[in-house]
């Protein structure tokens, strides 16, 4: 049988309506879907005939989707991760029907839709007019793009250009951080500063906030660059950014701000003091398809130093743009085509605003408050942090070792009622539950608290 694209768009309304109801389906299921299922293996098939698109999706409903876990769901509590709200959802939708690739303003005002969300998340993190920024893939790319500028700023402190004369001409790079993110790692390879040029700073006692006193002591003149972090994985932990910020006054380095989540603590007016001195960063990661509830992948970088962005990542071919002025999109980021990524971002921005934004945030914190409270009450775990915004960081209160804690992760993820990730904090093997998914309620946490306790019952008495 004859299955080509131009079969599907004679029938597209019907087939494309069938989608919707399918998708419908799903999400009206989502709140009790496993948070997580065992992956079974999957037999692979050998390359088809084409099927048509109800045969493909036929195909996916059987094979596929029932192997996918509840991630967008209310009890997915692993890793740092975000649902999709409604109008998040009606912006990823539109975005592969119009298919714009916002590199360039020739074409399109897609770019400018692209200026206006960038504007608003802006002014949503308190920065100032002073930043510009750009949508990257997420917060690993966000922070590769941020070092890369502080590596050029480095170059220039050295007087070299580096994305010119590479990165053998900057000599000994030091980067310092209390508690640095496996991504700035990732990021340090890429750029070719390597992982051995980050040095771990002592953090405060207890804390994985990076302890200001000690750092200074590690400031020799050379040319540094700090990241500080506004939310650490384990604890949801910040370091004092205006000390940070004061202390670059008398011993100057390029300060960039890992705010993956954290970022969004400045929404609510309790925990926006966590966050104070952010607009004062050279540069800021933060990652919308965490706490903004925005689908993979979204996230931005902001710097205030578009000049040397620019001579990163700066386009030369003939086809494209002038990049001096204010230079398009390709000539900011790694990226030359990409999918237009503020769209889900806009319509979540535009239909929400920060009002509806600020209340999944101080839900998010109140439900892990609320988990916090119940586990520090049962004899049988204890918490490793107090509960500062939405992470929970706790172990098992008799012999923490790592294969019964991941043995009763297991059995918690093979109930599907929730998904937690393992980690080691301070030296000692743990749990963390990250609340971020506007679909949380509170009812959800003790059905959280129960189904540890039933895995603990199972796995470890």
């Amino acid at each position: 049988m004859d299955h080509r694209p131009e079969n599907d768009l004679s029938h597209l309304s019907d087939r494309l309506d069938r989608i919707r109801r399918y998708a419908a389906d799903l999400l009206a299921g989502l709140d009790e879907r496993p948070a997580a299922v065992p992956p079974d293996p999957v037999e692979p098939r050998p390359p088809a005939e084409g099927v048509g698109l109800e045969g493909a999706l036929a195909e996916f409903a059987e094979r596929w989707e029932p192997g996918f876990s509840g991630s967008a769901g209310p009890r997915y509590l692993g890793f740092v991760t975000g649902g999709t709200t409604p109008a998040a959802l009606a912006g990823d939708w539109l975005t592969p029907v119009l298919d714009q690739n916002p590199a360039v303003d020739l074409d399109s005002t897609a770019p400018a839709l692209e200026r206006e969300t960038l504007a608003w998340l802006r002014d949503l993190l308190g920065l100032g007019g002073a930043h510009t920024g750009a949508f990257v893939s997420g917060a690993t790319q966000s922070n590769t793009v941020g070092l890369a500028i502080a590596r050029e700023w480095l170059g220039e402190r050295a007087g070299v250009r580096v994305s010119d004369a590479g990165v053998a001409a900057l000599g000994d790079v030091q980067v310092l951080s209390g508690t640095a993110h496996s991504s700035v790692l990732k990021a340090l390879s890429v750029l070719g500063l390597g992982r051995d040029a980050l040095r771990a700073v002592p953090t405060l006692p207890g804390r994985e906030a990076v302890d200001v006193a000690a750092l200074a002591r590690l400031l020799d003149g050379r040319p540094t660059v700090v990241v500080a972090n506004a939310g650490t994985v384990n604890t949801g932990d910040f370091d004092d950014l205006q000390a940070l910020v004061a202390l670059r006054e008398r011993h100057p380095f390029w300060l960039h701000v890992d705010a993956a989540f954290g970022g969004l603590a400045a929404l609510s007016p309790a925990h926006a003091p966590l966050v104070a001195g952010l607009a004062e960063a050279d540069s800021v990661c933060v990652d919308l398809h965490k706490w903004l509830n925005v689908p993979y992948d979204s996230a931005v970088q902001f710097t205030r130093r578009r000049d040397l962005q620019l001579r990163v990542f700066r386009n030369n071919a003939a086809y494209l743009t002038d990049p001096a002025g204010d230079p398009d999109f390709v000539h900011l980021t790694p990226e030359n085509s990409r999918r237009l990524r503020a769209l889900p971002a806009w319509f979540a921005l535009r239909a929400y605003g920060a009002p509806g934004h600020r209340a999944i945030v101080e839900r998010n914190i109140a439900q892990a408050r609320l988990l916090g409270d119940l586990l520090a009450a049962d004899a049988r775990w204890r918490l490793l942090a107090p509960v500062r915004l939405n992470i929970v960081c706790f172990t098992l209160a008799d012999d923490p070792d790592p294969g019964r804690i991941a043995a009763l992760l297991r059995e918690v993820a093979a109930t599907g009622t929730t998904f937690l990730t393992a980690t080691v904090h301070d030296g000692v093997p743990a749990i963390r539950a990250a609340f971020s998914n506007w679909r949380t309620t509170d009812a959800d946490v003790p059905r959280v608290a129960a189904a540890l306790a039933d895995a603990h019952t199972k796995v470890i008495l």
